[in-house]
């Protein structure tokens, strides 16, 4: 009788669409071989400062139109309770997201994250400071959808493990649609992080393609905003076998990449110092089948001198 009754309730939860637009956006929301790019739903919470919704702004104008931002004030912490945070992405249709606040504990405070099956994956909590928008660069701006180069610079993003999360998470926030071929005359947005004493700072470039008197044009970067810098303050990455079942592809893509799926690797670890370790398992040993008397090779044979 519990199973049937867990069963019910099972079923109670299953959206069933009532109309043909209600299904095309269950079927859109499925999984699929070939993923779109993934959206962001930026957030505010009700104690947000003017600078902090601004820079939301900045990032919605960066990412549209793969952005939403919803400027009503919500009073949840992801790092307290992300149940909040789960329901507003997945209502959204969202992937990624961003959350500013502001309080006297953690001042210009924005949490930056992206999900998984609907759960929180990986997030990682800044506090910002000297924050310069958009509007405080008079430069041309650049193109509504332009896919942005994304470079990184300091040792920390290649040596230390939380540096690396962090790494792939502000790529895959800022990295824009995917294309699969790019016109030179096409680049035209720089996004650099920059890892000085602990602060990581972000700044943003306009390309500007300039005659040289040759083939090649001369490459000018003028900065265009917005200028912020990043000190990490907590984070909440995913577990090593999680992050990797999220990072997995189907058979059917690979197949059509013309690629093979790896075998896994299984008890091999690295240490903090990079170095990679094996556990080997071997079978029990029979002592009993073990020679221990010397044979022929060792007797000493007598020399016959002729």
């Amino acid at each position: 009788m519990a199973k049937t009754i867990a069963d019910q309730n099972l079923i109670k939860k299953i959206q069933k669409p009532k109309t043909r637009r209600g299904k095309r956006i269950l079927e859109k929301r499925e999984p699929q071989l070939i993923e779109d790019v993934k959206r962001a739903v930026l957030c505010r919470c009700s104690t947000a400062n003017q600078k902090g919704v601004q820079m939301l702004k900045d990032f919605y104008a960066i990412k549209k139109p793969n952005a939403v931002f919803l400027n009503r004030k919500e009073s949840w912490q992801p790092f307290n309770d992300v149940s909040s945070l789960e329901f507003v992405a997945k209502k959204n249709d969202s992937a990624l997201f961003a959350y500013v606040s502001n309080s006297k504990k953690r001042p210009n405070n924005i949490v930056i994250g992206r999900t998984y099956d609907g759960n929180v994956l990986d997030m990682a909590e800044f506090e910002f400071n000297n924050y310069l928008s958009l509007s405080e660069f008079q430069k041309p701006k650049i193109t509504l959808g332009t896919k942005p180069i994304i470079l990184f610079s300091g040792q920390m993003f290649e040596t230390m493990p939380n540096h690396q999360r962090l790494k792939s998470l502000l790529l895959d926030f800022f990295i824009g649609p995917n294309v699969e071929q790019i016109n030179l005359h096409g680049l035209e947005h720089v996004i650099h992080f920059i890892e000085i004493d602990g602060i990581i700072c972000m700044r943003s470039y306009r390309i500007l393609l300039k005659k040289s008197g040759s083939r090649l044009p001369r490459v000018e970067l003028e900065e265009i905003g917005p200028r912020v810098d990043f000190t990490l303050r907590r984070n909440q990455f995913a577990q090593d076998d999680l992050f990797k079942k999220a990072l997995k592809q189907p058979d059917a893509v690979l197949r059509q990449q013309g690629q093979k799926r790896k075998p896994e690797e299984k008890n091999i670890s690295v240490d903090a110092f990079g170095t990679t370790l094996g556990r080997i398992h071997m079978e029990q040993q029979d002592y009993s089948k073990l020679q221990l008397r010397k044979g022929g090779a060792f007797k000493v044979k007598k020399i016959i001198d002729q």
